[in-house]
């Protein structure tokens, strides 16, 4: 059982806890009983946190994005490459996350969690929304910088790319888990390379 000690809080444990027993049963299969116990926190302390566990889910997920965004930069700093190599090896990794989905990988969380709650919970929907916003934001500001730099087409709008490209991603993530197969990421990564064109792009 985890303890609190490992934590700089009870809030923080308590939220650290829930997702890793989220990511392997869903949000609605899970009791805050299960959560509580397996923390080791009594349901007082959970209500001086949480209103409810709606209020606790998107808190969940309010955080996980903060801890994907703070990746997010990193492996699209200009130090790890141009933005063309940064957005493909990102890209890529995607490859290998979700292959691990089954064993409780954090990076699935937004995935798994995308399909069951936006119609359950506005404000877990909500949050859902802003954190994958955050992640097209941040996927169309390398775009820009690879069009300055010259790594990518200047021809390409980055918002739009951004966005295409996360859909497109999302969307395979989702046909992997319905077919247990690799094809449909595989099929994302081609399309990938073809949609970030090269800086030199005058022949279309």
């Amino acid at each position: 059982m985890s303890r609190p000690s490992q934590f700089s809080d009870t809030r923080e444990h308590l939220l650290a806890t829930g997702e890793s027993i989220i990511l392997g049963k869903g949000f609605s299969a899970v009791g805050l009983a299960e959560i509580l116990g397996c923390a080791g926190v009594p349901k007082g302390s959970f209500y001086h946190y949480f209103r409810s566990k709606e209020g606790f889910g998107v808190e969940m997920l309010r955080r996980y994005f903060e801890h994907y965004d703070a990746r997010l930069l990193e492996a699209l700093d200009p130090s790890q490459g141009d933005a063309r190599s940064c957005l493909l090896h990102y890209f890529s990794g995607w490859l290998d996350r979700h292959q691990q989905c089954d064993e409780g990988n954090q990076s699935c969380l937004a995935i798994k969690l995308a399909a069951e709650v936006s119609d359950l919970s506005e404000p877990m929907r909500e949050a859902l929304a802003e954190g994958m916003g955050r992640v097209i934001i941040r996927l169309a500001d390398c775009i820009r910088r690879g069009q300055q730099e010259g790594s990518l087409c200047t021809r390409l709008s980055a918002e739009d790319t951004a966005g295409s490209l996360y859909s497109l991603w999302v969307g395979s993530a989702l046909l992997f888990k319905v077919q247990h197969t690799q094809q449909p990421m595989l099929q994302a990564q081609a399309l990938t390379a073809a949609m970030l064109k090269p800086g030199d792009c005058q022949a279309g």
